[in-house]
């Protein structure tokens, strides 16, 4: 899942399109589309596919869905043209945003818990939406990445009140300006609102397997708090 740092050229984006996606939980083992969706967003220059494969290792009573960029830059895709790394351009990132919420909006049935899972280039587009209309999602995992500061989204006080985010950090991580990964730690702790879980450890631009476990064992926890709220709901 690496990140290239080139930036995309926005005359490639195809927001006209559907998304093309990849699901590893279909429909018809969810007939009634009521479990949690999990949204799989890859880096800068990857593709749907090469993340896709991480839902083998998440935990059951989800469904995983990976989403391709709509932006194409050489063997990949971009979520947005920027400014420099990590640093999206306003408008790039309001079209893409727009794009992917008509997708979710056809896919996703009114109530149903939605949780993007981001890695780098990805994790700061899922962080964009996510500021965009946090009332829309039960959760936003940040693997590797920055929030995207200064990108017309709200990064105000209390702007992901009780939403749930995970934020991984390598401490070896030269992708992502250092300087960015910790106005996002300082934002998510201090400024956010958000129920964190945090956790920055020894290693570079790359999801270990420690932070697979991490990953894991939060989404799992997501899962089980809907299946007790939704059973609560059936028993009253």
């Amino acid at each position: 899942m690496t990140d290239p740092t080139h930036q995309p050229s926005q005359l490639h984006a195809s927001f006209s399109a559907e998304p093309t996606v990849r699901w590893h939980t279909t429909a018809a083992d969810d007939p009634h589309l009521t479990s949690p969706l999990v949204v799989l967003l890859h880096g800068r220059g990857s593709h749907e596919g090469n993340i896709i494969g991480l839902a083998d290792h998440l935990p059951p009573g989800a469904c995983y869905v990976a989403v391709r960029a709509p932006i194409a830059e050489g063997g990949g895709f971009a979520w947005f043209a920027n400014r420099g790394i990590g640093r999206p351009l306003p408008e790039s990132l309001a079209d893409s945003t727009a794009w992917f919420t008509r997708w979710l909006d056809r896919i996703s049935v009114a109530g149903r818990p939605v949780i993007l899972v981001g890695f780098s280039g990805g994790a700061t587009f899922a962080g964009g939406v996510v500021l965009a209309d946090p009332g829309r999602f039960a959760g936003l995992a940040s693997l590797y990445a920055t929030l995207p500061f200064e990108a017309g989204v709200p990064t105000t006080p209390g702007r992901l009140d009780h939403v749930p985010v995970l934020l991984l950090q390598g401490t070896d991580d030269t992708v992502i300006p250092v300087e960015l990964q910790t106005r996002t730690w300082d934002y998510i702790h201090n400024e956010s609102g958000a129920t964190v879980l945090a956790h920055r450890a020894a290693g570079g631009h790359s999801l270990t397997s420690d932070g697979l476990e991490i990953l894991r064992d939060w989404i799992d926890d997501l899962i089980r708090r809907w299946a007790q709220r939704v059973a609560e709901v059936r028993s009253s």
